[in-house]
């Protein structure tokens, strides 16, 4: 039902009694909805809010559903993707029966009710989802799976090749001896989410005549929610045979069960009885299992007896990859400058990195203006800033000495053998192409050496770079560990 968005300031309880019931609803949740907004201003700050939030509008409440409305496509979707779960968290503190926020794009005049004019969209901003699959079949306890997630849109690349042949297996032939858990473990923003969706994705959506199977996905926090209602609840029995009966178990985010000594033993008997019935385990971390300390150590040890992939840091390649992917997906033309920009800039994890592109392509749209390394620059400048880490040469040596396993007095010492002074030209290399400092400079950290011999360093190590891949990789390699 529609409903004007001005709030009523009847407040005497006499007068309130005169007004219709329905009337009543509508000045309530009015109010909630003023609350919601004052929520989201707080939260987000003043020029955010004003920006992207400021055109949100109530348009109606269908039972458990209030529909809000924007006015262009473009703000529908940047507002769902970026906010969605927030406008709906402060609606559910406000009105807990409300359990879902759809958000559309149209018009509303004050006083009229409002007027839609398009369904509610797919949440996504840069990359365009695909056609959404059929829901696997699981239990109610499991997550829900984001469609812009498949192997069709994970970007392969030398850090994460081995994790994502690993989860193509288990998706094509779950329960393979060897496959069995398969422990996906790496940093913030590798990929580890994306590659469990997409392994349920698969799943839920087999063909050649072959029969879907049901999949459970959930973090492990959920995992530890659910075992604690069941425990309040006396429905502990009611938990095992639901989450037993399932084909495939996945589990995200598995560190968060350290210290938790009772939800680790229901885990560790759920996991049993999948994997003795032949049913297949999937887990994510931020750490390999040994690494896991604070688990049990039978629970450790049975993570392990699987197949264990990491996801290492990206490089400079892939992170390049995953933003041209994104525009390509996008249909929008991004300068390979730019996209060259961000990926040496921001190295930390893929989220940060296509939030970046996001946010550029996003003002750029808004605002009409051309996608250039200046408006990089402005639009991204606090991003940029965190990132900007001054690497000294100080840094650089001490890396550099640690990686040949020599001692760092040798950067500075007159010694000329093969094994110091490769490593003292590589650390002058670096110091060139990651600091500031002059050829003079350079050559002052290094035992007073005269700019030419720093010269001809880089140019050296330059060469060798070109001939030989594998000293090309060992020194891209401490590059990106001084970088990250």
């Amino acid at each position: 039902m529609g409903m004007s968005l001005e709030i009523s300031s009847v407040r005497d309880g006499d007068a309130l009694s005169k007004i219709s019931p329905a009337r009543q609803d509508e000045i309530s949740l009015n109010e909630q909805w003023a609350r919601v907004r004052a929520r989201l201003q707080a939260e987000v700050g003043e020029v955010e809010y004003r920006t992207w939030l400021k055109q949100v509008a109530l348009a109606g409440v269908a039972g458990d559903e209030v529909t809000v409305i924007l006015p262009t496509r473009f703000l529908r979707d940047w507002v769902n993707k970026e906010y969605g779960e927030l406008i709906t968290a402060f609606w559910q503190a406000e009105n807990p029966a409300i359990r879902n926020v759809e958000i559309r794009t149209g018009t509303q005049t004050r006083g009229t009710a409002p007027s839609l004019t398009e369904a509610p969209a797919p949440v996504q901003t840069l990359a365009a989802a695909p056609a959404a699959p059929v829901q696997p079949a699981r239990p109610e306890s499991a997550a829900p799976l984001d469609q812009r997630f498949t192997f069709d849109t994970f970007v392969v690349g030398k850090p994460n090749e081995f994790a994502y042949a690993c989860a193509r297996r288990v998706a094509e032939a779950p329960a393979t001896p060897g496959f069995n858990p398969l422990f996906l473990y790496g940093g913030v923003g590798l990929g580890k989410t994306h590659l469990m969706h997409a392994i349920a994705w698969e799943l839920s959506n087999r063909g050649n005549g072959r029969a879907p199977v049901s999949v459970a996905y959930m973090s492990a926090e959920k995992f530890m929610y659910r075992f604690i209602n069941a425990l309040r609840s006396q429905s502990t029995l009611e938990f095992k045979n639901e989450l037993r009966s399932v084909d495939v178990l996945m589990i995200d985010d598995l560190q968060f069960l350290i210290g938790k000594d009772n939800t680790q033993e229901e885990f560790f008997h759920t996991f049993n009885a999948l994997v003795d019935a032949g049913k297949q385990i999937v887990i994510s971390a931020d750490k390999s299992p040994s690494d896991l300390s604070g688990l049990e150590d039978r629970l450790r040890t049975r993570l392990g007896c699987g197949m264990v992939a990491d996801l290492h840091a990206t490089t400079f390649e892939l992170r390049y990859s995953i933003l041209e992917a994104k525009a390509q997906r996008a249909g929008v033309d991004v300068p390979p400058r730019v996209l060259e920009f961000l990926a040496r800039k921001i190295t930390t994890n893929n989220r940060e990195l296509e939030g970046a592109l996001n946010r550029l392509v996003a003002h750029a749209n808004l605002f009409n203006r051309p996608l250039t390394m200046e408006t990089a620059h402005e639009v991204l400048h606090d991003v940029l800033k965190a990132h900007d880490r001054k690497i000294s040469i100080q840094e650089i040596q001490k890396r550099v000495a640690e990686h040949y396993n020599i001692r760092i007095a040798e950067m500075s010492s007159a010694r000329r053998a093969r094994n110091i002074a490769r490593p003292r030209q590589i650390a002058m290399y670096l110091a060139k192409q990651l600091t500031s400092k002059s050829l003079p400079d350079i050559g002052r950290h290094f035992g007073d050496r005269d700019h030419t011999t720093v010269m001809h360093a880089v140019n050296r190590v330059s060469e060798l770079i070109a001939q030989d891949a594998a000293f090309a990789e060992d020194v891209d390699l401490l590059r990106r560990t001084l970088e990250s």
